[in-house]
């Protein structure tokens, strides 16, 4: 399983921004993270600014949220979706789609049970519980 570090993240959305603004082409994850990047303008200027950007720290104190967290899972909910992993997320999704009428409103529903699930997994050492995480779309 691929498990890239922070700066990896971070340099693999940054280098799909470049890749975007400088109208090159883009590969695999590359535009699925650029769609993402593209409905969260208010990143733009971290995005535009690595340098800065590539070391900071996120911490829950500062109040701040992590923008590469952020569309790291984004991107992670396009993929389930893709795939329909676990099974029955694009069920849910398209019940809360419906519901919500905003695809990206939607989206957000869908991240807050993700986080959740991941956070949950990392108490107990173990993976995120596909169970558990679909129960959770389902109340939204």
């Amino acid at each position: 399983m691929f498990n890239p570090t922070r700066d990896q993240v971070r340099r693999f959305f940054f280098d799909a921004w470049r890749k975007h603004r400088e109208r090159s082409p883009l590969v695999g994850l590359e535009a699925v993270a650029v769609d993402v990047m593209l409905a969260h303008p208010e990143y733009r200027h971290v995005l535009d600014d690595p340098a800065r950007f590539l070391d900071r720290d996120y911490v829950p104190e500062d109040g701040a949220t992590n923008p590469f967290l952020h569309m790291s899972l984004h991107v992670a909910i396009e993929e389930q979706l893709a795939i329909d992993q676990p099974p029955g997320i694009r069920t849910e999704f398209e019940r809360l789609l419906a519901r919500r009428g905003d695809r990206h409103d939607a989206l957000h529903a869908v991240l807050e049970c993700l986080g959740a699930a991941v956070w949950e997994g990392q108490r107990g050492a173990g993976a995120p519980d596909a169970v558990v995480y679909l129960e959770c779309l389902r109340r939204k």
